[in-house]
């Protein structure tokens, strides 16, 4: 469809035309590739156009303007045609009559949040994450009574969310008690019209290898991390800074045929482990390895890297065609349960909000479960563990030479 803002048409798919209605609450949430925050951001970007607002960009956690919906709602401004409606810095965006895009985050941040008056529209991106904390003083911040608003009817929040676990604030708040004037849909990728193809194949390497999964991560159905979790109550979605005088650690596992080529880079502090990147690609061939990295990555090639050894021609390409520092990580008996060990050690793993598959990948990584008595088993499924394979190798040296060492870098 496309919506009429002021002679600008907007186009969106079909599914979204309820973002376009007034309501004090507008919570869209599912699985992935479902074109949320991209439709959010277009809508936006148009109704800015034609009426002075002030919207409030935010989310959990946000500890720079890069981690904010800063970038996707400029390049979809581009997209539109719309620039010359725009002033764009790198910190803020205003419409040509006025609107102001403000960026925060939430966590820990109260006292700002209260602040800012004036509100007539607040996005909430990746609003599963969202603490029942910040929920009670956020709410009450956005309150202007109709007529005020986009569309007459007071202030309006607005969610985009992938679907997290039942137990989740988000998912209590606006899908099992939904407050008043709420309206809340679950978008799934069948919902995107301009689903893309390098989605597809991550939808179909799923579905394949793990349904459970699938049902969770594409269709948008909740998931407890069950007892069989192996990094239960190790992990924290986090955004974070690093330290540019950290040494940074990574590691690198390749694709077979349809299946995932995946790194990623981490960090260690007081004994804490910080995952900041990762890339993650199917049916990615031999020559298109280093541009995956490299863009998905920053300064991947700085820092040395350590990959899965089972593929020797796989690392000797990428060291002698590319001048990849990567080195073979040793594998062998017992490797993995060591790994997972030594990473059971740290204190909390800390995962950046944009590494969204290492966070799927710790939720799912689990042992065996008895199929009678679900008992948990101290055998490991070889599932959902691309990215895990990838964080034992980023650390195999430190695996190698023991916690102590670890210490002693932190």
């Amino acid at each position: 469809m496309s919506e009429e803002v002021n002679q600008v048409r907007i186009k969106i798919p079909p599914f979204y035309r309820f973002m376009a209605e007034p309501h004090r609450y507008k919570s869209v949430y599912g699985g992935r590739g479902a074109a949320r925050s991209w439709t959010v951001a277009r809508l936006l970007a148009g109704i800015a156009t034609s009426q002075k607002l002030r919207i409030l960009c935010c989310r959990e956690y946000q500890t720079s303007i890069r981690e904010s919906v800063h970038q996707l709602l400029s390049s979809q401004i581009d997209v539109l045609g719309l620039s010359k409606f725009y002033s764009i810095t790198r910190d803020s965006i205003r419409s040509h009559i006025g609107t102001e895009f403000i960026f925060k985050g939430l966590h820990a941040n109260a006292t700002e949040i209260k602040s800012t008056e004036g509100i007539d529209i607040c996005w909430i991106e990746e609003a599963q994450s969202v603490s029942d904390e910040s929920w009670e003083y956020l709410i009450p911040t956005v309150r202007k009574d109709p007529p005020f608003g986009p569309f007459k009817c007071g202030s309006e929040i607005w969610l985009t969310w992938n679907t997290g676990e039942t137990k989740d604030p988000t998912y209590q708040r606006f899908v099992q008690n939904p407050p008043d004037d709420c309206i809340s849909k679950k978008a799934t990728w069948r919902d995107n019209p301009f689903f893309p193809q390098v989605l597809e194949k991550e939808r179909l390497y799923l579905q394949r290898v793990d349904p459970d999964a699938y049902d969770h991560v594409w269709e948008g159905n909740p998931k407890s991390v069950s007892d069989a979790c192996i990094y239960k109550n190790k992990f924290i979605e986090e955004a974070f800074e690093a330290h540019r005088d950290q040494r940074m650690l990574q590691g690198c596992d390749w694709g077979f045929s349809n299946d995932p080529t995946a790194a990623l880079r981490c960090w260690i502090k007081d004994n804490h482990l910080y995952i900041e990147y990762e890339a993650y690609g199917i049916g990615v061939e031999l020559d298109e390895i280093p541009d995956l990295f490299r863009n998905s990555i920053p300064d991947f090639y700085k820092w040395k890297s350590w990959g899965d050894e089972s593929r020797p021609e796989t690392i000797s390409y990428l060291k002698k065609k590319h001048s990849m520092n990567i080195e073979a990580a040793p594998k062998g008996k017992g490797s993995v349960e060591d790994g997972i060990s030594f990473i059971k050690k740290f204190e909390k793993i800390h995962v950046h909000p944009r590494c969204k598959h290492t966070l799927e990948e710790l939720k799912l990584y689990s042992y065996k479960q008895d199929s009678k008595t679900q008992e948990v088993l101290p055998i490991i499924v070889d599932k959902n563990n691309h990215l895990m394979d990838a964080l034992r190798y980023a650390l195999c040296q430190q695996i190698k030479g023991g916690i102590d060492w670890v210490a002693f870098v932190g």
